[in-house]
This record gives C-alpha cells, structure tokens and sequence, in this order.
C-alpha cells in the first residue's frame, strides 16, 4: 500500500503525479458564483477560493485536507465524514504511518490515498485545541495549511481543498481561525511550484461568512484582485 511517512524535502512515500503544473494561458478564467462566492486571484495561475455551505467529501480536486487527531484513527466531524466516505483503505494507510512514525504533532501534515473518495490523496494535519490564543495556536493553525500546501506541492498536485480546521470539536473561534487559514494557506500558495489552487469548502453559512470576510479583508491588504458574488 502507498502512503506518505514522513514529509522531508525531496523524499516521499507516496508516487507523485508526473504531469506537468498548468501554464496561466491553460487555466480556464473562473467567476465568482452563489456556491463559490469568493475567488482571491494570489496571481495570475494561482487561485484561492471560498466556498460553501458544502461537503468537503463531494469535492473533486487532487486531495482534501483532513482535520485529524494526532491519532490518525479518525474521529468525529470532517475527519469521521472522510473515514467513512472514504473506506478502510484511508484508515489502513493511516495505520502504518502511525506504526513508523508515531502519532502526528500538532501542526504537522502526512498524505494517504484517498479510497474511494473522488480525489487522489487525503492529506491529513492535527490542529491546535484552543486554549485562549496563548499557547501558539495562530502559529499552529498557520503551519497546518503550510504543511498540508507542501505535502501537495511535492506530491505536484494541482488543487487541493480545506475545511475550517479546528473551529468544530476543537473549539477555534472561527471568525479568528478563518483570518491565519486564509492568510496562511494564500502564503503557502504563492510559494507553491504545483499547487495552482487552494480552496475553503465550509460546512455553514456562518463559518463561510466568516472566510468571506478574511478572503476580502486579505485581498485589501495585499492588493489583490477578488471577484466577490453579489446575489440580486
């Protein structure tokens, strides 16, 4: 069975895509819609997205990031929703990355294949339990998105989705978790030599409001074009 260990820089456990990333000229030119309102352009080929309400299980993209327990067992919420979809595969291949390198810290991201869900990969990272916001838990949630962006990136995916990483059992206010996802998540990109798209996938409409809002108060920040959704 493929699966990831342990990311290190040029070594992986999982084959990598051999196909080329996409020029911008081959990208087809998105808009902004009801289902995805925000579409952030981090550059000319490279996209980030807000979406929702959705289900991440549905999406169709290269891998899914997964909110795991150090334990890679699955659980509950996004992380119970991709383990069931998902199958045992999933599980199986989480198994033996456990057994070679341990439970996975907070922060840090590892690749499975995706089972039977319609993607090539889940990519797993543990988030931060809030505690206040004084035990590192912007800087933890923050490394969730770099990490979970480089795994792909060396797996030389293309597209690759995220949930509201610990806003659900964890406890993460998420009109503060979408502001470091979104931020985070954008820097990983612009750094990405694969990844051409990152998008948000959120479960409801408060928690897409929410990312809405980090997507527009980011663009403003950086100076960048977003095309945002105004229903008539």
């Amino acid at each position: 069975m493929l699966f990831w260990a342990n990311r290190k820089r040029g070594e992986t456990g999982l084959s990598a895509s051999p196909s080329r990333p996409k020029t911008s000229s081959e990208l087809p030119i998105p808009v902004a819609s009801l289902t995805d309102p925000v579409r952030l352009y981090i550059s000319a080929d490279r996209l980030l997205v807000v979406k929702g309400p959705g289900d991440i299980t549905r999406e169709t993209c290269d891998a899914i990031v997964n909110a795991a327990n150090s334990s890679l067992m699955g659980g509950g919420g996004v992380d119970g929703a991709i383990h069931r979809t998902g199958g045992p595969a999933i599980l199986e291949a989480c198994k033996l990355i456990v057994e070679r390198q341990g439970r996975l810290p907070a922060g840090k991201a590892v690749a499975t294949p995706g089972g039977r869900l319609p993607v090539k990969y889940v990519i797993h990272t543990v988030g931060p339990v809030w505690s206040g916001g004084n035990r590192n838990e912007p800087e933890t949630l923050a490394s969730c998105h770099y990490e979970a962006i480089g795994v792909a990136d060396e797996l030389q995916l293309h597209s690759v989705v995220f949930p509201a990483i610990s806003t659900g059992i964890y406890g993460y206010p998420v009109e503060l978790a979408a502001h470091v996802a979104v931020a985070s998540a954008a820097e990983a990109l612009k750094k990405a030599v694969h990844v051409r798209e990152v998008k948000f996938v959120l479960f409801d409409a408060g928690a897409l409001q929410h990312f809405c809002n980090a997507a527009k108060s980011y663009a403003e920040s950086k100076s960048l074009r977003m095309d945002f959704y105004h229903a008539s």
